[in-house]
């Protein structure tokens, strides 16, 4: 199929029949390295109940995807961040809107010549 597809894209450019070739070749091998990604395999029984919040990548210990460092901060604290952070870059703002030189002076004042 990608040989095909390959040889079909290529007279569309106007290319010649050896690059349709090559192209072909190389799609069809995929250079030797196979699919991106390993064989799929399929559940033949139910999964356990919490099975999407485990990455096993293979290896011995299979670890969880949500960190476990959620209780180490509570509610208020967090909020008590968030309104802070939020609050120092609004302060931020408005002084910049305040100090701003460029819109007291709208537009240059010009000087008589004499």
């Amino acid at each position: 199929m990608a040989g095909r597809l390959s040889s079909v894209g290529s007279r569309i450019m106007g290319g010649n029949s050896v690059v349709a070739r090559s192209i072909a070749n190389s799609l069809r091998l995929r250079s030797g390295m196979g699919l991106p990604v390993g064989r799929h395999i399929v559940p033949d029984k139910p999964l356990p109940i919490q099975d999407e919040l485990v990455w096993d990548n293979g290896s011995a210990l299979p670890e969880p995807c949500i960190d476990r460092i959620a209780d180490t901060v509570g509610k208020y604290e967090a909020l008590a961040w968030l309104c802070g952070g939020l609050g120092f870059f609004a302060s931020l703002g408005l002084l910049a809107v305040f100090n701003d030189k460029a819109s007291k002076i709208p537009f240059l004042e010009m000087q008589e010549i004499v």
